[in-house]
């Protein structure tokens, strides 16, 4: 939840800063400094630790990188369970960069002056300020991906721990009310997201709907059976049986 409805202009702007670069943190550090009513509650060097730096110091203002090991700028805000206001902070990604000039607050290109982080700053504080909501964290960072490849590992946060999951370890995916359980072997991980959301974030050649509520890894498939008139299971290699749909059955037969 988001603290600019309430938010005192007053206020110190509560700032968290993310880069891999030590040099580059210490330099949006020291700008940060001179500027008055803004302080820097918290430094990350990756995106793990920007994940837990949020969730524990509820900043108002958060300054990501964009190319980061481990996990980069989008990953983050896709791990977010908060709004807020964001300014990016990459080096060449011109793509990315027209995105954020509609999405975002702001963008700052490396190196970026002091002036021009001050002008960042003031464009929070007015967003702050005014009673307009900044974009869903989910909705900027599925904006900023100008050419969405298929996902090759799911992230699912837990608390202030983060699992990364690589899409081959996946038997199968099940809908359970607003939120997605990801079945690996006997691991259960739940994410708040929709199951047809995810099916377009995944290699259609990897993975197929057999049911409005599973999504099959088709590497997991041994066969299908008749499981009453006009009603079918897969048999997964483990032994797990998954009911499948009639109008999903088509497209798995063009599959496999």
């Amino acid at each position: 939840m988001s603290r600019s409805k309430d938010w005192n202009p007053k206020a110190s702007l509560r700032v968290v800063i993310v880069d891999d670069e030590e040099p580059a943190r210490n330099l949006l550090r020291e700008y940060l400094d001179e500027m008055p009513e803004t302080k820097v509650v918290a430094e990350c060097a990756n995106g793990f630790e920007a994940v837990k730096a949020v969730s524990e110091t509820d900043p108002d203002l958060l300054l990501l990188d964009i190319q980061m090991p481990k996990l980069d700028g989008f990953e983050v805000l896709e791990l977010l369970e908060r709004d807020m206001p964001v300014v990016f902070i990459t080096a060449y990604d011109e793509h990315a960069v027209r995105a954020f000039e509609v999405h975002a607050v702001d963008y700052l290109l490396k190196p970026c002056s002091a002036e021009r982080l001050q002008e960042a700053v003031e464009r929070v504080r007015q967003r702050l300020g005014t009673a307009a909501s900044p974009p869903p964290i989910q909705e900027l960072a599925a904006a900023v991906r100008t050419q969405p490849a298929y996902l090759e590992r799911l992230l699912v946060r837990d608390g202030t721990q983060v699992h990364v999951i690589p899409v081959n370890d996946v038997d199968f995916v099940e809908a359970a009310d607003d939120a997605l359980v990801i079945c690996v072997g006997k691991a259960r991980f739940r994410k708040s997201q929709r199951l047809s959301e995810l099916e377009r974030r995944l290699s259609p050649s990897r993975f197929a709907r057999i049911h409005r509520s599973f999504l099959l890894n088709l590497d997991r498939l041994e066969r299908l059976e008749l499981y009453a008139k006009d009603s079918r299971i897969a048999i997964l290699n483990d032994g797990t049986k998954l009911p499948v749909s009639r109008s999903c059955y088509a497209r798995l037969k063009e599959l496999l």
